[in-house]
């Protein structure tokens, strides 16, 4: 019998659960009312002052959207028309890593763009891989305490990490991603981009469209060993922060090649897994990259901190044209992030020259720390005195039913649905024999640190035998595990 005790709110209350949000069925968007997800997610927003809780340590710079082809067919957003320049700005981060962290730990790369369209500002959060950790928000801020630093010696702690891995199995996928040398970029400009999630576009005509976005290095992807990435931290700690600004300041401008996946809408239904699980990709077989146009970054950051440390990027910041899709982590993150950037910056953290928009402001929004800018009567809606009104015609297509009981769950399997089959396929289908035996080194070189005990090197090797039997045993031979 278990003597674990059981999860309660900041109130007291037992928690309903410690993985999964509450939502619309399984695979239905998540509610308002599950006050414990909310709670978790706000407090969690609020624990660093000033620095982000995530995306920390970064570098930034200023460009260009060109779009070159016509995708007018699967959405009507003003920035996606043939022919169309949008400028925009690109803050790229570690994950887990504080501000004065080395730009060449081992870690995922935040990658967010935002965009300042003629409709406003749309801002797409990715990072350089097309997957995450887990795909409900729910877990979120755990997986974040468990790649940070412990309560009590305040160190980061190898055991800690992996036994969070090694109980979420759904993140299989992203940390052997982690563990193979794209782990560690050589540049910012030499990885791609990903948004990562699944949105919704929508054209004129109202015909909906799932999409994923690929930003293609047009550099080449270049990363480092383990024992170069080791180098690098003892020589330059800003290594990717000097290299960008070098890069833009000597006129080799970066860009990357804006490409999609499109999957028509009614696919998602019956597809063979969730396409909406943040820990998965579409495979290019069943909806190959469709060109869109390409990005290009030319302006250095006048002053680092106005630019890139107030940058507050939303996924919540949609444009006509474009939606959100069912995905979990997404729906999560519609909320999480702008209450983040409240409280780290300011209520009125729009108003800031880097996140305001380019076309003017019609909002019944007043008042607040540091606003300059006020609306003038009437400051209500409706009215009759001509302040403006909204025009729900800008949205027409967004909207799609959904349905089914009001639960907490995983998401309903499909018929090909596994945690390990995509790791899996990535092992034995995409990476070099140079590539796996550096993942296989990787692996055993974070999970020998002092501090990992003999039981969870066990888990480790379990953990990574589900993927592939090969790459267990390099990892069982490497820490000295014996399997039976």
């Amino acid at each position: 019998m278990s003597t674990r005790p059981t999860t309660t709110t900041d109130a007291g209350i037992a928690a309903p659960s410690d993985e999964h949000s509450q939502s619309i069925g399984p695979n239905g968007p998540l509610l308002l009312q599950d006050h414990y997800l909310i709670q978790k997610m706000a407090q969690f927003n609020r624990e660093r002052v000033p620095e982000r809780v995530v995306h920390a340590k970064g570098g930034g710079a200023h460009g260009v959207l060109q779009i070159t082809e016509d995708v007018s067919q699967f959405t009507k957003a003003g920035l996606f028309q043939k022919g169309k320049e949008t400028p925009l700005f690109l803050r790229f981060s570690t994950v887990a890593g504080e501000l004065g962290s080395a730009d060449t730990q081992r870690d995922p790369r935040g990658f967010a763009i935002k965009f300042y369209t003629d409709e406003g500002n749309y801002d797409i959060v990715g990072n350089n891989t097309p997957i995450f950790f887990i795909r409900d928000p729910q877990k979120f801020s755990d997986f974040i305490h468990s790649q940070k630093r412990r309560a009590d010696t305040n160190l980061r702690d190898h055991n800690m990490q992996w036994d969070f891995w090694t109980n979420s199995p759904e993140s299989a996928h992203q940390v052997t991603f982690l563990m193979t040398d794209r782990g560690t970029p050589a540049s910012w400009r030499h990885m791609h981009g990903f948004g990562s999630h699944t949105f919704l576009w929508y054209n004129a005509a109202g015909e909906k469209f799932w999409v994923k976005y690929h930003f293609r290095t047009d550099q080449g992807v270049k990363n480092f060993t383990d024992a170069e990435a080791g180098a690098i931290i003892a020589q330059d700690a800003d290594y990717h922060l000097r290299d960008l600004h070098t890069a833009i300041a000597t006129g080799n401008h970066p860009s990357w090649t804006v490409n999609v996946q499109v999957m028509p809408f009614e696919d998602a239904a019956d597809y063979r897994f969730n396409p909406f699980d943040l820990t998965k990709v579409w495979p290019h077989a069943d909806y190959p990259e469709i060109t869109v146009g390409r990005f290009t970054l030319n302006r250095n950051p006048a002053n680092y901190f106005a630019e890139v440390e107030q940058a507050a990027f939303e996924p919540a910041n949609l444009v006509p044209g474009i939606g959100a899709s069912p995905d979990k982590m997404l729906q999560g993150r519609l909320f999480s992030y702008p209450d983040t950037h409240r409280y780290r910056i300011g209520a009125n953290y729009l108003q800031l020259p880097i996140n305001a928009p380019k076309v003017p402001i019609h909002s019944y929004n007043k008042d607040g720390a540091m606003r300059f800018s006020n609306p003038a009567d009437p400051v209500y809606a409706p009215n009759t005195a001509g302040g403006p009104v909204a025009d729900p015609s800008l949205f027409e297509g967004e909207n799609y039913q959904v349905s089914g009981e009001i639960i907490r769950s995983a998401y309903t399997l499909h018929r090909e649905d596994d945690d390990y089959a995509q790791p899996r396929a990535l092992w034995e289908n995409v990476l070099s024999e140079t590539d796996r035996s550096h993942l296989v080194s990787n692996v055993v070189g974070h999970a020998s640190a002092p501090e990992v005990t003999a039981e969870m090197k066990k888990h480790v090797v379990e953990y990574w035998t589900n993927i592939h039997k090969d790459l267990g045993q390099g990892v069982a031979q490497g820490l000295g595990v014996t399997t039976e």
